[in-house]
């Protein structure tokens, strides 16, 4: 579907006063080439230690991106020591996406398609409010999020839950409210995956992915996203790994492979398209660029300078900073990455720290002290709204057996068959269904898990659910219903129970599992298998709580015979 609105003129995402412009130009002119290169790199870190710090600070990086663990004390130390070490501020980075990617001390709330699915933009607004209050309170200055990307093709592992859904219309207003909410609360907010995800089910973690579309279907979808978007104020856009053929053949008629060059290194998708076609003046920053999309298309030593010379203003993540920054000084002194574009992306870098106030705060002010970080976070309002957002997002897919409500009297012995699925970060939060058996038999039922040894009759079973949880995940490839490993055994994976035994399907990730039980007569879409979810899901099967959630995708995957 085409978005009618026109396109608003595209604002200045990054003005900033006389004040921080004079110390945007005074501290870029006082820095020596090595250091201007240093500016180029966001780094990552997952230890929240000084050590793993102390290689990555000595190439003074533009920014730090963090992967909390479990420990805040740990975590606040890393950052202080960051801070410390730093002439220039780093702008801390981080995938704020919501889900089983909730930062460990900070409120659990919904993912994006969770969100979306509460169908109401004061509830979106509220979250990311709330969202980038905590973000602030933990020190992050910018959310690489969220994602605008349209989930038109239902098997893509990358897009789904991250999204806000496939209905375009949907995807801009929720988008509009959750950046304006960021930003408003300090935090830069993140366009991604630039030109535009969902289209391919292919994941570019592993593969440089494609958009289909033509160059006009390209402007009435994502175009208008963006431009929407560009023009509303966002700071900065994420560019991806993914090609856009049509329109790279609009320019160069006899392209082969390089029509499906990746835009990371795509000066006429990043330059020609996003900035001067689109109008945007923010910072530009590349995907992670150790993913399959990038490192598949070139070598690295040619890849690193090419990323900022074709667009990126900087360079994300390395798992070999010194190699890549030598790469990079490389390129500059062998004509890859030109003295301009290098000038340039520092310039917009500075700006949008400046932007953020960073160049104001006083070193030893922009952590907060450690017990004030613990009152700030997980604040009874915080988990109020987070609860009620949770609650909101549970959509009842079908139920054309009329098996809802459940309750003991009718449904007593229950048969769990679950799979938990897995994140692709190691301080995610816990994904197991403990707080689904505890609500049931605090209710008096009696679920235990399926024994692949003793398959569940009509008399020792009154009810089977299945527990699936796979959210949109990194290098994941494919989400299906897996069989195989749920019943354990390709023979057993051919037996079904939903004829036999009343069953039902519970999805705490992936809002498409019914495409591989189409005889499934009972779905529910809870979309993140966060412990409030996993609560509330229960109080709406046993009808203490009404289903609210509106599915911002086609849960049926355009098949009919999923919906009987």
């Amino acid at each position: 579907m085409l978005l009618d609105s026109l396109t608003p003129p595209p604002t200045e995402p990054l003005s900033i006063d006389e004040e921080a412009r004079a110390w945007v130009e005074r501290t870029r002119d006082a820095m020596s080439i090595e250091e201007m290169i240093g500016q180029l790199f966001i780094f990552s870190t997952s230890q929240d230690s000084a050590e793993e710090l102390g290689p990555l600070l000595a190439l003074k990086p533009g920014g730090i991106n963090r992967f909390p663990r479990n420990d805040l004390s740990a975590f606040r130390s890393a950052s202080v020591h960051a801070i410390e070490q730093a002439v220039v501020p780093p702008v801390f980075t981080g995938d704020i996406e919501g889900g089983t990617i909730s930062y460990p001390f900070a409120t659990t709330v919904p993912n994006i398609m969770g969100i979306a699915a509460c169908d109401d933009l004061a509830t979106t607004e509220a979250i990311a409010r709330l969202v980038a209050r905590e973000s602030r309170v933990l020190g992050y200055d910018w959310s690489f999020g969220p994602v605008v990307d349209i989930n038109h093709a239902f098997r893509s592992a990358i897009v789904g839950t991250r999204s806000f859904g496939s209905r375009p219309e949907n995807v801009l207003a929720q988008a509009s409210v959750y950046i304006r909410a960021l930003q408003e609360e300090g935090v830069a907010a993140c366009l991604k995956h630039w030109p535009g995800d969902g289209f391919d089910d292919r994941d570019q973690h592993l593969v440089t992915s494609v958009n289909p579309l033509s160059v006009e279907e390209w402007h009435g979808l994502f175009g208008r996203i963006y431009g929407q978007l560009i023009g509303q104020g966002v700071m900065t856009v994420m560019s991806a790994h993914i090609a856009f053929p049509a329109y790279i053949r609009a320019h160069l008629p006899d392209a082969g492979r390089e029509a499906f060059q990746p835009a990371t290194v795509s000066h006429l998708l990043n330059q020609r398209l996003l900035r001067e076609e689109l109008g945007f003046k923010g910072l530009i920053v590349s995907d992670a660029t150790g993913m399959g999309g990038l490192t598949g298309w070139m070598e690295r030593s040619e890849t690193v300078p090419a990323v900022i010379e074709n667009g990126c203003d900087m360079f994300l993540f390395s798992r070999a900073p010194q190699r890549d920054y030598g790469f990079m000084l490389d390129g500059l002194r062998n004509g890859r990455l030109s003295e301009g574009r290098l000038y340039e992306a520092v310039t917009r870098i500075l700006t949008l720290k400046a932007r953020l106030g960073l160049h104001r705060i006083d070193p030893a002010e922009r952590m907060m002290p450690i017990e004030a970080m613990r009152d700030a976070l997980q604040t009874p309002d915080h988990r109020v709204a987070a609860l009620q957002a949770a609650g909101q997002s549970i959509t009842l897919v079908k139920d054309t057996q009329s098996l809802l409500p459940l309750a003991p009297a009718t449904h007593r012995r229950v048969v769990i068959v679950a799979e938990e699925g897995f994140s692709f970060w190691d301080g995610a939060l816990s994904r197991g269904y403990g707080p689904v058996l505890d609500e049931l038999r605090a209710r008096g039922f009696e679920p235990r898990m399926l024994d692949v040894d003793q398959w569940p009759t009509r008399e020792d079973t009154d009810l089977v659910l299945y527990l699936v949880g796979q959210e949109a995940t990194p290098s994941a490839a494919h989400i299906f219903l897996d069989l195989v490993k749920l019943h354990g055994s390709n023979r057993k994976a051919m037996s079904q129970f939903a004829q036999e035994i009343p069953t039902a399907l519970l999805s705490f990730g992936q809002p498409y599992y019914l495409y591989d039980a189409p005889h499934m007569k009972t779905c529910v879409n809870a979309y993140s298998a966060i412990e409030p979810v996993l609560r509330e899901t229960v109080r709406r099967l046993t009808g203490e709580a009404p289903f609210t959630g509106v599915s911002p995708v086609d849960p049926f995957c355009g098949q009919e015979q999923l919906r009987w």
